[in-house]
């Protein structure tokens, strides 16, 4: 599938971007999933040793389409596609492992 087009498939879904304090619903939304994976990881670490191979495939899968429901319906809140998001991220990072500054901090390195 490709990004717009799950964009489009997730906004079928999504409230209407005119609704009262739907940007904070969405940001809460996206930092509450993205919590349950780390939350998946801390029981990881906890009772499984943290090794990844024991974390439940499906419920990672899960999770993970979540946050990029929520990812996709937040840029769309912005007027920007998902292809978008992702060829800027992609974009970034090769540009960062040209100037050899992929590790580190800092969102302007």
């Amino acid at each position: 599938m490709e990004c717009n087009e799950y964009q489009r498939a997730a906004l079928r879904t999504a409230r209407d971007k005119d609704a009262p304090d739907e940007f904070i619903h969405l940001v809460l939304g996206l930092v509450g999933e993205a919590g349950e994976i780390a939350e998946k990881v801390k029981k990881l670490i906890r009772d499984e040793g943290a090794d990844p191979a024991r974390l439940d495939r499906d419920d990672i899968t899960a999770e993970l389409g979540d946050v990029l429901w929520y990812t996709a319906v937040l840029a769309n809140f912005f007027d920007i596609s998902l292809a978008e998001v992702a060829q800027r991220n992609v974009e970034k990072l090769a540009d960062r492992q040209r100037r050899n500054v992929i590790g580190g901090s800092g969102d302007r390195r």
